[in-house]
């Protein structure tokens, strides 16, 4: 029997193998939160941090919010689980229609999951049964898009693009492929919003057709705007190319929105923001704000008609999870969506809204700072983009970051880009706090 150990003793840290973490260097100096309120995270030593990336990119409202607080705590002694198949709870349906209602079009199905991972996983399954049941099972092939980030299970990173996240394990999914990246051009460097470069880049999926032939392809998923690549926008009209080029193929389209969904760029979603209607859309992070992990796949109608055959007491989607719709979640995602209302926080960075304009400029005061090689931001995102040591590719990054953590700042780094997604609650004053840590730490690191 294990003998239980005061905290302080750094060998009660050795149990834990942390996600997507340095985990020796952590655990030689840990960086331990213990609380959170409002846009701010409390630390062991007793000093304040601001909440520059959301958490990760998932409390959209702040931290300890009373709504979802006492949803949670009421939900606990109301009903605490309910099996997710063959029964339901209220909470399941009555989340389910107000999702629905902040979608364009016909995206007016919900499928509850427990992740991002688990919400694209979702969307893939979904994409290659819909064309089995329409008589074409050949439609198996995926295509994701270098760069792309969906998650870490085996259909996600198989269709993502990063490739530190896919090289040590194999072969995974096979049957896919993926789109050119829309990085690095030189043209769109330091725009304000959406690049105006680079809409040829979404025909590289007839080159894939014409490969593989449109009539083995299911699906096509990529983010909107690639997050943990880094910050990675889509130029103008790129996003309306791959929604036509996919239509006239009977290719269906997925938006990984785990980032940009519930207001990151000053709409419900990214597919409000752009104007393009996706077949499918994989959900997380924001939903529940990061309080209970729940994620939610929309679909729109036709994928869900294409199911509702043979006998009505047969299964007709054979896919779930124990957790889907959990009242738990349920209770913490309605929680969460009467905090986004009555705050108006899924509109609160629109398009030339005064907090968004000021975002931007802050970003971009950064521009001709020592190693800032690029800015990119959107909504209430930013890419701070550095030039990588020689040698040392994201040291200077993480350097940025040790040192913000120092000075009272959460950042996140992906490779040598600062990403910066804070909770859309934040204020002009700690937009100031913010881009003023990062220009003292930009004009002495090395």
């Amino acid at each position: 029997m294990n003998t239980p150990r005061s905290f302080n003793d750094v060998n009660d840290l050795n149990a834990y193998w942390m996600p997507f973490t340095a985990n020796r260097q952590f655990k030689s100096n840990p960086r331990l939160i213990v609380g959170a309120n409002g846009m701010h995270f409390k630390l062991a030593d007793g000093r304040e941090i601001l909440d520059g990336t959301a958490g990760l990119w998932c409390c959209n409202a702040g931290h300890n919010r009373p709504r979802i607080v006492q949803a949670i705590q009421r939900q606990v002694e109301e009903l605490d689980y309910s099996p997710a198949f063959q029964m339901g709870h209220p909470k399941q349906f009555q989340l389910a229609d107000r999702l629905a209602r902040l979608m364009p079009g016909d995206l007016n199905k919900v499928f509850f999951t427990n992740s991002g991972s688990e919400s694209v996983e979702t969307a893939l399954k979904m994409a290659i049964a819909y064309h089995r049941t329409r008589g074409e099972g050949q439609r198996t092939r995926l295509i994701g898009r270098e760069k792309g980030y969906h998650g870490v299970n085996f259909g996600g990173t198989a269709v993502g693009g990063m490739s530190a996240n896919r090289k040590m394990f194999g072969n995974l999914v096979t049957g896919v492929d993926h789109l050119r990246h829309t990085h690095g051009i030189a043209e769109n460097r330091f725009s304000k919003g959406q690049p105006e470069h680079g809409v040829e880049i979404a025909d590289d999926l007839i080159r894939l057709i014409e490969l593989h032939d449109a009539s083995t392809i299911a699906a096509v998923i990529v983010e909107p705007l690639a997050g943990s690549a880094g910050v990675i926008l889509p130029p103008k009209g790129y996003l309306e190319r791959l929604r036509k080029i996919c239509t006239q193929h009977g290719i269906l389209l997925i938006f990984d929105e785990v980032i940009t969904g519930y207001g990151r760029l000053g709409e419900p979603f990214a597919t409000n923001f752009f104007g393009v209607e996706p077949d499918l859309v994989a959900t997380a992070k924001g939903l529940a704000n990061g309080v209970i992990p729940m994620g939610a796949v929309f679909a729109q109608d036709k994928i869900y008609d294409a199911f509702m055959t043979g006998p009505e007491n047969m299964v007709e989607f054979f896919h779930g999870y124990t957790f889907s719709g959990n009242p738990m979640a349920c209770a913490a995602a309605l929680g969460t969506l009467d905090t986004y209302e009555e705050d108006k926080l899924l509109t609160r960075a629109s398009k030339d809204s005064d907090i968004a304009n000021y975002w931007q400029d802050a970003v971009h005061s950064l521009k001709g700072l020592p190693n800032v090689v690029d800015l990119r931001n959107l909504g209430l995102i930013a890419g701070v983009e550095l030039k990588p040591r020689a040698g040392k590719p994201g040291a200077r990054a993480f350097d940025a970051f040790l040192q913000a953590y120092e000075a009272g700042l959460l950042i996140r780094t992906t490779g040598d880009t600062i990403a910066l997604s804070p909770p859309l609650i934040i204020e002009k004053s700690h937009i100031d706090f913010a881009f003023d840590t990062i220009k003292t730490i930009l004009k002495n690191l090395r």
